[in-house]
């Protein structure tokens, strides 16, 4: 048999600083028909790179390309910019990982489909409005004939990523490469994605080159997988040897970094995850947390009825037609010691929670006592005074790290704004927090952008220690990490926990980080919560409809479950906009154990 796609010694260099750097090196692997070929690692391993080379999109004059990249027996690299331009979306397509910035915003989603047509298959507007339709139809888009002339702006991430799919599937190619197209979805729209991928390559006999770091999505959907490291390729082979007998050090401890979900049975504390050398390969055994939380304390944190809206106005007069629900009668308490995690889909309220609680945004009603102050009625300098004892990660730590501001000087300035302290005193304290949190104290002079995504975010965390806060408020803070760095920085979190008896707030759509990281879990749907209660509670015996279909969407690293689907909706998460005048339903819980609340329907 024929490979669709064989690639020869590929290398791939950058100009830098007037000299040639390899970025890939002599990578070769074949991709057959109707085959899913996974390449796995982690950030700056060159596998995105290798895929932007075989679709001749770097730069020219800045990136060199040598080897062979043969499509069909036809070497791509020996080709002209216009005859690539026959190619791409025609013979060989690619979905991106972020659709939005693919998107061109200022056309209709129809539009950017059909012209994919008209180009390639040289249908007439009619024509390609149809196909076009009937593409997006094929992509689970619900009502696609009425949404053909809307925007990329009128579709939520998971159906934008749709709108991709069905452009990169418009001229029916042979090959689809997607790169990490899943990675910045949440969990049952990754699932939704995965499902479809699968069902179009049965549909369409195309073969898959599928980019990633997440070896759940890998054992889920690839035949066989490549592993890449720092630029080379270290280990191919079919994906269940690669699982069950990964010769390479670092393909072991790719796999032992992954949590997977069902893993905490019979576990009482949040557990560590194991400490993996990721070029050794050696793993230490995880560590379970010490029971430090003291339930016959008062909770340090208490949220009563919490209501957070935001108003949509309209009209000449800018009166309000209608509000956002963002939070809707959201209680909870958090005792010293204890890692609550909200979990659900992107829009269902988690991270407006924590902004509320902060007072970052300004809720409407409700209670939040801290420490039996109630935060909802303080000011200037009661204000500045909670924000000692509640502090917040953010999760992307880039931008929420001054560019312009040393490492230094950004972990000390909390404590010189609050005067904790003289101006030495802080850069002792800094210094001491940066060592705590794995970065020695030589570092302190240098800026953001001179550490990796995973060092930033240790310093985002020094930064929110430099108060001595009692709560931390964690938004997504290990989302967009590597899967050895996301293991990492969450146990650098327990560390300090036990440390410094923490209480954190963890807000997260990775179900199976927060069954490792927490005590308790509260689940949030449409800015309501619909289930909370002890981690092995939730975990072991979700009550509510929606928590079993978050559980169901996990993909695991398991390879014997390639090929199956889960067959989850494909109906968007519903919208909270609700009338001006709308008052919300009464809700009730019943409690299932002791502890464990699920919302009455």
């Amino acid at each position: 048999m024929t490979p669709v796609l064989s690639v020869r010694n590929l290398t791939t260099s950058f100009l830098v600083d007037g000299a040639w750097k390899d970025v890939v090196r002599n990578i070769s692997f074949d991709v057959m028909p109707g085959e899913t070929l996974a390449i796995v690692g982690e950030s700056g391993s060159g596998k995105s790179v290798t895929s932007l080379s075989a679709m001749g999109l770097l730069p020219k004059g800045q990136s060199r390309v040598e080897g062979e990249i043969l499509l069909n027996g036809r070497d791509l690299l020996q080709l002209s910019e216009r005859e690539m331009r026959g190619v791409r979306g025609n013979e060989m397509a690619m979905i991106f990982q972020e659709p939005m910035t693919s998107l061109n915003p200022i056309f209709t989603i129809g539009r950017q489909i059909s012209e994919v047509l008209t180009r390639h298959r040289g249908m007439t507007a009619a024509e390609a409005r149809a196909e076009t339709i009937r593409t997006l139809e094929k992509v689970r888009i619900p009502n696609a004939a009425s949404r053909f002339d809307e925007y990329p702006h009128q579709f939520s991430g998971g159906m934008r990523q749709r709108v991709m799919i069905a452009m990169a599937l418009a001229a029916r190619p042979k090959l689809l490469i997607a790169d990490e197209p899943t990675t910045a979805l949440d969990v049952t729209i990754q699932g939704q994605i995965l499902d479809l991928i699968k069902q179009l390559q049965e549909e369409e006999g195309m073969s898959v080159l599928f980019i990633t770091h997440d070896m759940g999505v890998v054992a889920e959907i690839a035949d066989r997988t490549v592993v890449m490291f720092r630029g080379d390729q270290i280990e191919t082979g079919p994906t269940t040897d690669i699982f069950r007998n990964g010769q390479e050090p670092y393909t072991r401890a790719l796999l032992a970094s992954v949590p997977a979900l069902g893993s905490m049975q019979g576990q009482a504390q949040p557990l560590r995850f194991p400490r993996v050398d990721m070029t050794s390969g050696v793993t230490t055994p995880p560590v379970p947390m010490r029971d430090t939380v003291d339930h016959r304390k008062t909770p340090v944190l208490e949220v009563k009825n919490l209501v957070t809206r935001f108003p949509i106005r309209g009209g000449i007069f800018g009166r309000v037609t209608g509000n956002v629900h963002a939070v809707e009668n959201v209680s909870f308490s958090l005792q010293q010691g204890e890692t609550l995690s909200i979990v659900g889909e992107s829009g269902c309220g988690k991270s407006t929670t924590g902004r509320s609680l902060m007072r970052l945004v300004e809720p409407q009603s409700g209670e939040v006592q801290l420490d039996g102050y109630d935060v909802l009625r303080l000011s200037g300098a009661g204000l500045r005074g909670l924000r000692r004892s509640v502090q917040m990660i953010f999760q992307d730590p880039f931008s929420s790290l001054n560019p312009r501001m040393t490492v230094g000087d950004a972990v000390a300035e909390p404590f010189l704004h609050h005067r904790l302290g003289t101006r030495a005193e802080a850069r002792d304290k800094a210094a001491s927090l940066l060592e705590r949190v794995g970065l020695p104290a030589s570092m302190m002079a240098r800026y953001p952008h001179e550490f990796s995504g995973g060092q930033r975010q240790r310093i985002a965390i020094a930064r929110a220690l430099s108060l001595n806060p009692k709560v931390i408020v964690a938004d997504e803070s290990v989302s967009a990490l590597d899967v050895s760095i996301k293991a990492q920085v969450c146990n650098l979190l327990m560390d300090l926990q036990e440390e410094f008896d923490l209480a954190f707030l963890f807000i997260s759509h990775d179900m199976a980080v927060v069954e490792r990281v927490s005590h308790r879990v509260a689940v949030m749907y449409l800015g309501e919560i619909v289930e909370i209660g002890p981690r092995a509670a939730v975990f072991e015996d979700p009550q509510h409809p929606y928590t079993k279909k978050l559980m169901a969407a996990v993909p695991v690293p398991d390879p014997a479950r390639r090929g199956v689907k889960r067959g989850l909706s494909v109906d968007e998460l519903k919208s909270p906009v609700r009338p001006a005048d709308y008052t919300p339903p009464r809700r009730d819980y019943r409690e299932v154990a002791p502890g464990h609340l699920v919302m009455v329907a």
